[in-house]
């Protein structure tokens, strides 16, 4: 019995391999160069979700599999990551509502 499938040179893996060390690299660069505020959050969840698609794309075949899987793999994370967002704003909307009306910071604010 012969198996059928596919082969992958070994070559990709390395570079990705490669490339996944160069982003941690520049990942720890930002604490290392002491980067604060919006600009270091930012380049560590660039960073983070970059090597996440790699190893996804290439380390989990996603790159080579039919778009049907990708997108059942992928989307239900995706609709999850929006919803949450959704609930995260209506949740604000709602806390500074209530501070607002039922409670008495808006007399120390003046």
């Amino acid at each position: 019995m012969s198996q059928e499938g596919q082969q992958h040179p070994i070559a990709i893996y390395f570079w990705i391999w490669g490339l996944l060390f160069v982003l941690s690299t520049l990942s720890y660069m930002v604490d290392y160069l002491d980067f604060q505020g919006y600009t270091r959050w930012t380049l560590i969840l660039i960073f983070m979700f970059l090597k996440a698609g790699l190893i996804v794309a290439v380390f989990m075949h996603m790159v080579w599999e039919r778009l049907a899987i990708v997108y059942a793999i992928l989307v239900p994370p995706l609709v999850i990551g929006v919803l949450i967002a959704l609930m995260s704003l209506e949740a604000d909307y709602t806390f500074f509502t209530r501070l607002e009306f039922f409670s008495d910071w808006h007399l120390f604010a003046k």
